[in-house]
């Protein structure tokens, strides 16, 4: 007699039912759409919602739907030209208030989309879009930290009244620079420099040296402390760029690290590649000075002499010199927010700063009303120039005041930057307030993959995928017959079940993805065959056919699972260690071992326990 346990049917019978739940997003299809959030990042009310909706039919522009989806409001078009006609009127008149993406909205039913179900992202090759690749500066990162390390080291030593020669970044031999030197005077005490710079080096290897002209002190990282600095900047940057895509307002993005010292974005639908790699890529950061009012910038820029405890700048707007103090009164660093809005004086960014900042920007206000205070701009790129026949880069940093004014009264951690055009104004807000990259980032990959390729690639891969399961149903039907009915089956929810988790865990579906599915699909069937070979073997033996399925699925068990097991430990690798395309492959490759051993094992034992299980006399099998 051929019996099954309860429980498994009722197991098999509920994840078939989960995933068809999960699955049925992707079935609906999607339409063109037109992404709509807040500049403040507050979700969009029902009022705002009502107002776009109202302000589209004004204008004409005909929509399907609209609905909120996770703070945004996503509104439906019937085809391209509707949608790019809705986001040039919504940037017309909403550009203080709204940030818009094109993107595509499923057109899953109201109630699946209220139990949060959502179908699987298209990747890159799918959808279309930009690709870059950038190359993360992690040396530089290293170097910025120990010309912190200085910076304190002078202050302290400062503090002790112990004079200095010199305080410098030094380079090991062959590598990048990983030591901070300080050079005392002769009459020096080392004890007590070593003593007051204990605190500022703190985690620094320290040694001395003496010679003719006096101690030397050396601070060195360690490798350890080396590779710490240089993921944490490459994780900072990740972090940035993020947010820059975010504000940028790109649906579905990837921003993640490759490699050693790489960060690979993938912005789907994004074609304008020249604006988005200038605000992505841009290292700017701010310094907010005050300005020297008893020296002469007009001489210092003539005569190339710059006062002692001043530097000398040049005006963006006005292209004149301008004289400031070198002590720093808050940086770009100590922003909590920035944002863009009109003013009495013209387009402003609205600057809020964190509490340290916020106080000691208010001791400075209080101390010099009707003195002037300056914003500067800092920026850092790459110049490539020719040197006798040679391509050769270098690092070029622009500071500039983009903002000079006197200072009328006492304000500590909100106020106003004024002074600039509409546009430079919106990208100012943008780049303080998703953050500056902690080091410099530069090109090394860029591709465009357009609309029509995307879909191109979905209508030969969606081929693929049918012609191949096809071919598979087609073979199995008439090789085993009823078994081979039972195989399609299985195979058919093999595939609904991998989509299931695939929309489940949100992972992209790329070409390498769909490629996968068909070699999942190949994997089940070969797991089938095992099965049904020995179940014949088992017939051929003589024994009965219920106890020759009992016995085809006990035995082909170790075969099937240590093959499984061995490509699932590769697919694994290649999830951890991969990205991209391979990762994208080793993704739907692992998930879909998993998927293809429950439906063999489990899905087709308890479809073919229920044809030929029980009390009934079986004569034959139609295998």
């Amino acid at each position: 007699m051929l019996e099954y346990a309860r429980w498994k049917y009722l197991l098999v019978a509920a994840v078939l039912l989960l995933a068809l739940l999960f699955a049925a997003p992707n079935f609906f299809g999607e339409d063109p759409a037109l992404q709509v959030a807040r500049k403040d990042h507050n979700p969009v009310s029902t009022d705002g919602t009502r107002e776009v909706e109202q302000f589209l039919q004004h204008k004409g522009v005909r929509f399907l739907r609209s609905y909120i989806d996770s703070g945004r409001l996503m509104v439906r078009f019937a085809n391209v030209p509707d949608q790019l006609a809705a986001r040039d009127a919504v940037n017309e008149q909403y550009a203080s208030t709204y940030i818009t993406a094109l993107s595509f909205a499923p057109r899953t039913p109201e109630f699946l989309r209220a139990l949060g179900l959502r179908p699987m992202p298209l990747g890159l090759d799918l959808r279309g879009g930009l690709y870059l690749l950038y190359q993360v500066d992690v040396n530089a990162a290293v170097g910025q930290a120990l010309e912190g390390y200085a910076q304190d080291a002078r202050r302290a030593l400062a503090t002790a009244n112990i004079p200095v020669r010199d305080v410098s970044v030094i380079p090991a031999t062959g590598t990048p620079a990983n030591s901070v030197r300080i050079a005392l005077a002769p009459q020096a005490d080392a004890g007590a420099a070593r003593a007051a710079l204990a605190q500022p080096l703190q985690g620094l290897g320290l040694s001395v040296a003496n010679d003719a002209a006096g101690a030397t002190i050396t601070g060195t990282l360690s490798a350890a402390q080396v590779r710490e600095r240089q993921d944490y900047a490459i994780q900072q940057n990740i972090t940035t760029l993020r947010n820059r895509v975010n504000e940028l307002g790109v649906s579905e993005p990837i921003v993640q690290r490759q490699g050693i010292d790489r960060i690979n974005i993938q912005l789907p639908g994004v074609q304008n590649s020249a604006e988005v790699k200038d605000i992505l890529g841009r290292v700017a950061t701010l310094e907010f000075r005050l300005e020297d009012m008893q020296n002469s910038a007009f001489e210092a820029q003539q005569t190339g002499r710059v006062p002692l405890g001043s530097k000398l700048y040049t005006h963006t707007r006005f292209g004149r010199p301008v004289l400031l103090k070198r002590e720093i009164i808050a940086t770009g660093d100590q922003l909590t927010n920035a944002t863009s809005s009109p003013s009495q004086e013209g387009p402003a960014v609205n600057v809020k700063l964190d509490a340290r900042a916020g106080e000691n920007m208010l001791k400075t206000t209080r101390a010099n009303l009707n003195r002037r205070m300056a914003v500067v701009l800092i920026e850092k790129r790459r110049e490539v120039s020719e040197v006798n026949g040679k391509k050769v880069s270098r690092d070029v940093t622009d500071e500039q005041v983009i903002n000079d004014a006197t200072i009328r009264g006492v304000f500590s951690n909100n106020f106003q930057i004024t002074g600039l055009q509409a546009g430079e104004a919106r990208e100012l807000a943008l780049l303080l307030r998703s953050g500056s990259l902690a080091t410099s980032i530069y090109v090394i990959e860029e591709r465009a993959v357009g609309p029509s390729l995307g879909r191109d690639n979905i209508r030969k891969g969606v081929t693929a995928l049918i012609v191949g399961m096809t071919g598979v149903f087609v073979f199995m039907a008439i090789y085993y017959k009823v078994f081979g009915l039972v195989a399609d089956v299985v195979l058919l929810a093999n595939v609904v079940l991998l989509t299931a988790l695939l929309s489940l865990m949100r992972a992209s579906l790329s070409l390498p993805g769909i490629a996968g599915i068909i070699l999942t699909v190949g994997m089940a069937v070969d797991a089938n065959v095992l099965i049904y070979e020995r179940i014949r073997e088992e017939v051929r033996k003589g024994v009965s056919p219920q106890a020759a399925i009992r016995a085809g699925f006990e035995k082909a068990f170790s075969a099937i699972a240590d093959s499984n097991v061995t490509t699932l430990i590769a697919g694994l690798v290649l999830w951890v260690f991969g990205s991209g395309p391979i990762r994208g492959f080793a993704v739907v490759l692992t998930l879909g071992i998993a998927t293809s051993m429950f439906t063999s094992l489990m899905g087709s034992r308890a479809l073919l326990t229920l044809m030929y299980g029980g009390r009934r006399k079986v004569a034959r099998l139609s295998i």
